[in-house]
């Protein structure tokens, strides 16, 4: 898109008689200081938002914006901003940090004063049914070129403060909780690893790692200091969707680099091997009822398989053979996140390229609607209730983004929302 694009308030999906409709009613922007609607919230706040979790119980949600190294926290109720959380680490808040090392990891672009920087906030997930709420920072902000150690930061959601910062790889992205509530799993972009967290505890001090483990094989980062490195590409096979199975046994991991999706096992905390067969440059992972979600980048796809076959596949003998058992559905170049509504009847797909959302009836996997949003939306969540879908569109460097977007969702299906 060679326009940067700002939808009405009152945008809604096209065609409107669909059996889900959304229509965009609320928005938290950081680009338009005089907007036309009361419910256009100009924010400044929101700066580069890449992504958004909603904490259902306590009726709030969290939007963590990359280049304003912060963590907004908004009331879902009527999307004012209750606070904000900001990520930089001097003097006066070392009491955060319990230890400095990452396994064998070195700092390459620092010798002291490690734990003074500012984070960049990429994804987070919560634990302990929502008691804490775990971000990670894409790097330290004096680690120009994402080679040393990153952090990862727990948020206690009583007072949406931190209260502990623990080391990780490099440049990590995704991260996920186990249905157990038992481990943490925060993926490595920048050199194929995953990081394997104990939280059985529910004493954030006890949280440890158990173990780093590597994806086919650990990336070099003996880039040269004085060069300049894009992170984003040079990121060997670029994991990235990450989602634990619903028993907690698997961690499947997406590798955007490559066409093949990673599985650990995680009682023995192994990477036992990876499955091909998807379309290749997959972004992001969901498993739902009993299906699997994977949506394909570049390419512009969704697709969808049983989870049973799918871990019958490599769990038997045929696991070094392609597995093809997939439903496909095109949905627009650039499809980021996706997020399910709880009955699973109905997928939202982010749409960066094409600035819209997709919306696909999971059944038969087609789209049944579309809607315009701001350029470049690449976050979602979708409230327990399937009321509310929040989307960040984070820009790029050309303009764009720097919006929260909140759409109503309606369902025609039995006079209103799917979820019981």
């Amino acid at each position: 898109m060679s326009q940067v694009q700002h939808v009405a308030i009152g945008t809604s999906s096209s065609p409107d008689n669909s059996e889900v409709s959304i229509k965009l009613t609320h928005r938290i922007q950081h680009y338009n200081s005089n907007p036309v609607s009361l419910t256009d919230v100009f924010d400044k706040n929101i700066n580069s938002p890449k992504s958004v979790n909603i904490l259902n119980e306590k009726k709030k949600f969290y939007v963590n914006s990359l280049e304003g190294n912060t963590t907004g926290v908004y009331s879902l109720e009527d999307f004012s901003l209750i606070k904000t959380i900001n990520h930089k680490f001097n003097e006066k808040n070392q009491n955060l940090f319990c230890e400095n090392t990452y396994f064998d990891y070195k700092f390459r672009t620092r010798s002291n004063n490690l734990n003074y920087f500012d984070g960049k906030p990429v994804e987070g997930c919560f634990s302990h049914n929502g008691r804490y709420l775990w971000v990670t920072y894409y790097r330290r902000s004096y680690d120009l070129m994402a080679i040393d150690p990153s952090a990862v930061c727990i948020i206690d959601t009583e007072t949406d403060s931190i209260i502990r910062v623990m080391p990780t790889g490099p440049l990590p992205k995704m991260i996920s909780c186990s249905p157990d509530n038992k481990t943490i799993v925060v993926t490595h972009w920048g050199d194929n690893t995953i990081g394997l967290i104990d939280i059985s505890s529910n004493n954030p001090n006890d949280f440890s790692y158990l173990k780093n483990i590597v994806i086919d094989y650990r990336l070099s980062l003996n880039f040269n200091l004085d060069s300049v490195i894009n992170r984003d590409n040079e990121c060997g096979l670029c994991l990235r969707g990450t989602v634990y199975t619903p028993d907690s046994k698997y961690i499947f991991i997406g590798k955007m680099g490559s066409s093949s999706m990673a599985i650990v096992d995680v009682a023995n905390r192994k990477y036992i091997g990876s499955v091909s067969g998807m379309k290749s440059n997959m972004r992001h992972l969901v498993i739902n009822n009993s299906f699997l979600y994977v949506s394909i980048n570049k390419s512009g796809f969704v697709q969808k398989t049983s989870l049973n076959k799918f871990i019958s596949h490599f769990t038997e003998e045929t696991k070094n053979k392609p597995y093809s058992d997939w439903q496909s559905i095109y949905v627009g170049e650039g499809a980021r996140t996706i997020v399910v509504e709880k009955s699973g009847k109905y997928l939202f797909a982010a749409i960066n390229n094409k600035s819209k959302i997709a919306i696909v009836r999971t059944e038969d996997m087609q789209v049944i609607g579309e809607c315009k949003t701001d350029s470049y939306p690449v976050g979602m969540d979708i409230s327990q209730d399937g009321k509310w879908l929040i989307v960040t569109a984070q820009g790029k460097p050309g303009g764009g983004g720097n919006s929260v977007m909140i759409y109503e969702v309606n369902y025609q299906q039995n006079g209103g929302s799917v979820v019981e």
